[in-house]
């Protein structure tokens, strides 16, 4: 069948007047998405592996200290058992804050620190060769060549789990295996008028100081946040959650370098576990004031417009 189909798609891409050099996950994008721009972060993730079969280099530090915006306490004490070390995160960043603290003005300690997964999207058509559920787990780490017992199959373990969990109240998740089917669930939902967003930083790998500057804008009361989980493979947990607003904002950090932040607001946090980190730094409880949070590094969120 790929055979029959590869002069046809050639013939498209002459017709279309697309750049042959693009990879077929970049030409789907643009004929789906013609009027939204492939965010750079998402392009350099469809380099191919040197090698399908690589063992990734997990980074437990990321997920140990918080860094993975998660709802479900599940996931916070399973990462504390594997990784052996406190899921409480360390307070030298700003994490969760109010928002009321969503001020001009405000200073806030970040780091805006690329993940260290490693690990790219594979082609549609491998991804969706290869399971991805917990009934099928040892067939997943003997394609992979991963030690059963191993942290890494432990890490994706509890990807796979996070990805099967039984929805929260309000939310609608998809956890997205290839860039072809990430797009396919934002369009599902908003339609081809959308718009991905994320974090962007002339300084990164720094802790420091930043200063919130005027000109917050909100982006929106509807969307989609996508978070990149740890796998060995790149894979997306996509989420859209109720009683949210998404803000982008300005910044400048203590060396003068500029940054823009996106900021998720949580209006309803009553369905969230009474043990989130959350309400531990801020002594606040579910269903209280608004909870804000800055979006990861190695996540996006999609919006309509």
């Amino acid at each position: 069948m790929e055979f029959h189909l590869f002069p046809l798609f050639a013939l498209l891409l002459v017709l279309e007047g697309i750049n042959s050099s693009l990879l077929p996950a970049e030409v789907y994008w643009r004929s789906k998405l013609p009027n939204t721009p492939l965010p750079k972060a998402l392009q350099d993730l469809l380099k191919p592996a040197a090698d399908e079969r690589k063992k990734i280099t997990y980074s437990f530090s990321e997920d140990a200290v918080g860094a993975r915006i998660c709802y479900e306490i599940s996931y916070w004490e399973k990462m504390t058992k594997i990784s052996n070390q406190n899921s409480i995160p360390s307070n030298t960043t700003t994490i969760f804050f109010l928002q009321d603290d969503l001020l001009p003005g405000k200073k806030m300690k970040l780091a805006f620190t690329k993940s260290t997964n490693g690990s790219n999207f594979l082609p549609r058509e491998i991804a969706e060769s290869i399971p991805f559920s917990t009934n099928k787990l040892s067939e997943i780490l003997n394609h992979f060549s991963i030690n059963p017992r191993s942290k890494e199959a432990e890490i994706m373990k509890i990807t796979i789990e996070e990805c099967e969990a039984p929805n929260l109240r309000g939310q609608d998740k998809y956890c997205a295996t290839s860039l072809e089917s990430l797009v396919d669930f934002a369009i599902g939902k908003y339609g081809k008028n959308v718009e991905a967003v994320l974090n962007e930083a002339e300084e990164e790998n720094e802790s420091q100081e930043y200063t919130i500057l005027k000109g917050i804008i909100m982006v929106g009361e509807e969307q989609i946040v996508c978070h990149r989980e740890r796998y060995v493979y790149a894979v997306f947990y996509c989420h859209t959650i109720k009683f949210t607003k998404v803000y982008s904002i300005s910044m400048v950090g203590e060396d003068g370098s500029k940054a823009k932040a996106i900021v998720v607001c949580h209006t309803d946090t009553s369905a969230w576990s009474p043990k989130h980190y959350a309400f531990q730094v801020l002594k606040v409880k579910p269903g209280g004031p608004p909870i804000c949070h800055f979006l990861n590094d190695d996540a996006i969120v999609w919006v309509p417009y």
